[in-house]
């Protein structure tokens, strides 16, 4: 990587009048091109920030994660639908009602992202890069790459810094001729499992609720749709970290398709008017 950097680029120390001898010893001065973290400097960085973070083993230590979102996935037999709300809290206080937990990581591949702190900046960060590996793929091979490969990039790179403060769990999701409707889940601990439907957040267990009772792989689109929508309405009802609007996607073998970016409100209010549920909330004012 330095060696391209010098080849194609031009020193800003080259008109300041400097001998040969101080132009590449300021060069050499100057810090080499990593992708690599600056880690803590201290011996053990894992353990020190294990020490710092771990309320299971301690509960009294300084820095609590917080983990609240709402997103799943499942696959159907027309594709893959993927749902996600848009709440993004810091602690107790609502930051953000229009976060996108949806990533587009290239034309035919979505990720989800779900985590504790700043979940926004693992998810995304690692998500691009990884759409950055499957466009190399496909110029090295002349074919997409498949859903299998991507998520096995991803889960090895959030592998290697176990234990160094990344706190995501990602869902990577797509259709290919080879493999049809695909979906895996990946987590920052390395984990890589292939299922059917999967819930990440702490609004999960509501979202399980409906999706256990009413999914099955034969759904039509129509079907398959509400019941992603239906799925996160119910978490953004029940769980207080979870909120804002639905984002909703269909994926399918010749790329994905957006179906809205939907305030849960009147959405909420329709399904409690027109079908009766939700009867824990007056429609009396």
């Amino acid at each position: 990587m330095d060696a391209l950097v010098a080849t194609y680029s031009r020193s800003a120390l080259e008109d300041e009048g400097y001998s040969s001898d101080e132009h590449q010893e300021l060069i050499q001065a100057k810090p080499s091109l990593s992708l690599n973290f600056v880690l803590p400097p201290m011996q053990n960085p894992s353990a020190f920030l294990r020490a710092l973070t771990d309320d299971h083993a301690n509960p009294n230590c300084p820095i609590k994660l917080a983990h609240g979102t709402t997103t799943l996935a499942f696959r159907f037999q027309g594709g893959i639908i993927v749902a996600t709300d848009s709440r993004a809290s810091a602690g107790d206080w609502i930051a953000s009602q229009t976060v996108k937990k949806v990533i587009e990581i290239n034309n035919c591949l979505l990720g989800t992202m779900a985590g504790g702190a700043a979940p926004e900046k693992d998810c995304q960060y690692w998500l691009a890069y990884l759409g950055m590996q499957c466009r190399l793929h496909e110029l090295r091979h002349k074919r997409r790459i498949s859903v299998a490969a991507a998520s096995k990039i991803l889960s090895n790179l959030v592998y290697s810094y176990k234990g160094m403060g990344l706190s995501m769990g990602t869902m990577c999701a797509g259709v290919t001729p080879q493999e049809g409707p695909a979906l895996y889940y990946i987590d920052s601990e390395g984990t890589r499992l292939a299922g059917n439907l999967f819930c990440v957040g702490s609004g999960q267990t509501f979202a399980y609720g409906v999706l256990d009772a009413e999914y099955h792989y034969n759904l039509t689109e129509e079907e398959a749709l509400e019941l992603g929508s239906r799925s996160i309405l119910a978490a953004t009802h029940r769980d207080a970290f979870s909120g804002g609007f639905i984002n909703l996607y269909h994926v399918k073998e010749d790329g994905w398709v957006k179906h809205g970016f939907r305030d849960t409100n009147p959405i909420f209010w329709k399904t409690k008017l027109e079908k009766g549920e939700f009867s824990n909330v007056t429609a009396n004012l």
